[in-house]
């Protein structure tokens, strides 16, 4: 926010002198700090002149004295000087307003170079301040009620530049691009996983959290804290390509097949493959945010990771997998057990189907995105249905469905003959 300047009017008035008919000339400045003091002065300074022939407007009264004698302000040309009627009196309006000129400009140039020296020291003391401590507090009063993977996150990257610091303030006049670089680099090779993992970050969580870093450092520019946009000018970390499981249909249905030993568990993932909701939005899904209407039914609901609103139509197997409406307050798939005591049971009932690899409860997030597109529902509307706020998020699933590649593996043929049959000449062309 911009702070106003003072500005200080110096004006050129009047006072009558008592003895005889004549006013005296005289500088008043307003608003005037003085040094030692928080109220605005106002400055009187006499000039060595005085006039006889002030013309006074009588449109524009000064006041009126207590025995009813009324006084008019003088009249001034378009410069603001006082119109008088005798040369030597205009002379003399004409000298004060030079003084007037004169000291009009100290004010305004000690009241710039007050503001400069100001904002001079603001920098100079912002620059000694420690980022990572401005970074924590943003990440503080930032992402207190967003989702707790966002949180996390942040709160991470604050962790990792305390390391990276070795316990050290990270100041703002040290922030450089090639301290910037440094960090980067930590991130790539030797950054540790946090809550007590072994090893190192991948390639992808390192460029998530340098994407962080750069947030932090563009709200500092933003704040005032730098002078230039640093986080601008230096490059992210490209992230790399990971496989992402998903199911068929075929092994959906091998699932329903297969008992697990919690129900609501069996119910919740099959639910996220029909509805593209993710664990954390069907834990917390009420009853009160189902809408059961004779066209069907639907969700209204905020997802907890972009605090997006949505309102989703669900298909009528999504809907009776929910079970038999309960009170508004209720939830859906009560028992659910949190992310960290999933994935043990999942994987038993994973195994138990004779699926071999490793499917997480976000896969059928991924099964949902993954069977819409290969069924041939337009990527906008999937982008819609999975709450994705970019549908190059959604184009990831295509890469995964390209109907096209699909076509172009079978584009070239050659006149192979037909594989024997004959276990003898099994892995033999014949001639």
């Amino acid at each position: 926010m911009k702070r106003p300047l003072p500005f200080t009017r110096v004006t050129v008035k009047l006072r009558k002198a008592e003895k005889e008919d004549a006013w005296y000339l005289f500088l008043e400045s307003y608003p005037v700090m003085v040094p030692g003091s928080s109220k605005p002065k106002r400055v009187i300074e006499v000039i060595n002149r005085k006039i006889t022939t002030p013309v006074w407007d009588r449109k524009h009264r000064a006041r009126t004295s207590a025995d009813g004698i009324i006084t008019y302000k003088p009249k001034r040309d378009l410069n603001g000087i006082i119109i008088c009627r005798s040369q030597v009196d205009k002379e003399a309006c004409i000298f004060a307003d030079k003084v007037r000129e004169l000291r009009q400009r100290e004010y305004d140039n000690a009241s710039l170079f007050s503001e400069q020296e100001t904002a001079m020291a603001e920098i100079k003391e912002r620059q000694s301040e420690d980022f990572i401590l401005f970074f924590k507090k943003e990440t503080r009063s930032r992402h207190a009620k967003s989702s707790n993977s966002i949180y996390v996150n942040w709160k991470r990257v604050g962790e990792l530049m305390t390391i990276f610091t070795e316990n050290q303030p990270w100041l703002f006049r040290d922030i450089t691009t090639s301290r910037i670089e440094q960090f980067k680099r930590f991130l790539l090779n030797g950054a540790p996983q946090g809550a007590n993992k072994p090893g190192t970050i991948s390639r992808n969580t390192a460029s998530t959290y340098f994407s962080i870093f750069k947030a932090g450092l563009h709200q500092a520019f933003i704040d005032g804290y730098l002078q230039i946009d640093v986080a601008a000018k230096i490059r992210g970390i490209a992230g790399e390509e990971r496989r992402r499981e998903y199911l068929t249909i075929d092994e959906l249905n091998l699932l329903i097949d297969t008992p697990c030993e919690h129900p609501v568990l069996k119910r919740a993932a099959l639910f996220s493959a029909l509805t593209s909701l993710r664990h954390c939005d069907i834990q917390k899904l009420k009853w009160c945010e189902i809408q059961d209407t004779p066209e069907g039914s639907k969700l209204n609901y905020t997802q907890k990771k972009t605090k997006g609103v949505e309102s989703t139509p669900i298909s009528d197997q999504a809907r009776l997998l929910c079970g038999e409406r309960g009170d508004d307050v209720r939830l859906v798939f009560e028992g659910l057990m949190a992310p960290s005591w999933i994935s043990r049971p999942l994987k038993k009932w994973i195994e138990a189907a004779g699926i071999k690899r490793h499917i997480t409860f976000h896969c059928f997030r991924h099964t949902y995105a993954t069977l819409q597109l290969e069924g041939g529902t337009d990527i906008y509307t999937v982008s819609r249905m999975l709450g994705h706020t970019n549908v190059r998020t959604t184009s990831i699933y295509a890469k995964l469905t390209d109907p096209k590649k699909r076509q172009a593996a079978q584009t070239i043929r050659l006149n192979l003959p037909t594989p024997p049959t004959d276990d003898k000449d099994k892995g033999h062309i014949s001639k």
